[in-house]
């Protein structure tokens, strides 16, 4: 799938400003070994096609389910990122507040990451990366890929809200009339980055290319 051509815009959310990087802004991207890291794929494929930096972090359970699930190697997804850090690495520079973010985004994201990070016991550099998002009160976006929830499941969803992250399941949107899973996901990692204010040129809009207007034009 080819990146597509967009730009960034900031966001309109008090709670989510701009931040102020060195070069371009960076955005944190992590991937989990839950099914569906052709979300965190796409969503690496998208930002190469924008003026912004992509940090990647993945987990080893993440290198195996791209071999399950994809053709690709877990070196192909590197390849994508403008830069990677060990899973392990929990002195890289997404460890540390002072190193400057949009944000993060976790995409999938398994329930053991959401726990995680809802208990704020962090074992690896992803959980750290996202603690570090939450207490410097930036963007953090958690793709969780889980169903059905138990009850544990929906009170660290609560948790994580509580804390300013935002549960983003990738569910999909069928008003767009999708053609295929290419498009599901394009529709859902595009409105993942609508989050961070970057327009990504991915989704499909209601009242813009999806007929959902009441108004009628005139002159």
């Amino acid at each position: 799938m080819s990146a597509p051509t967009a730009t960034r815009t900031p966001p309109s959310r008090d709670d989510a400003p701009a931040v102020e990087t060195v070069g371009r802004p960076r955005l944190v991207v992590g991937i989990t070994g839950a099914s569906g890291v052709v979300y965190g794929i796409r969503m690496l494929e998208a930002l190469l096609g924008l003026p912004i930096e992509s940090h990647l972090v993945m987990s080893k359970s993440a290198e195996m389910t791209i071999a399950y699930e994809t053709d690709l190697k877990a070196a192909d997804v590197k390849a994508m990122a403008d830069v990677v850090y060990p899973i392990g690495d929990i002195g890289a520079a997404i460890s540390s507040g002072s190193f400057r973010t949009m944000g993060m985004v976790v995409a999938p994201c398994t329930v053991r990451t959401l726990s995680e990070i809802a208990s704020g016991v962090t074992s690896t550099l992803l959980t750290r990366a996202a603690d570090v998002t939450l207490k410097e009160r930036r963007r953090l976006v958690l793709m969780l890929r889980e169903t059905p929830l138990h009850a544990g499941h929906i009170r660290s969803m609560l948790q994580v809200t509580e804390m300013g992250a935002i549960v983003a399941p990738p569910v999909p949107a069928f008003y767009t009339r999708p053609a295929s899973v290419a498009d599901i996901v394009d529709q859902t990692v595009g409105r993942a980055l609508d989050l961070f204010g970057i327009d990504s040129g991915l989704p499909k809009r209601w009242g813009e290319d999806v007929n959902g207007g009441r108004g009628e034009g005139g002159g």
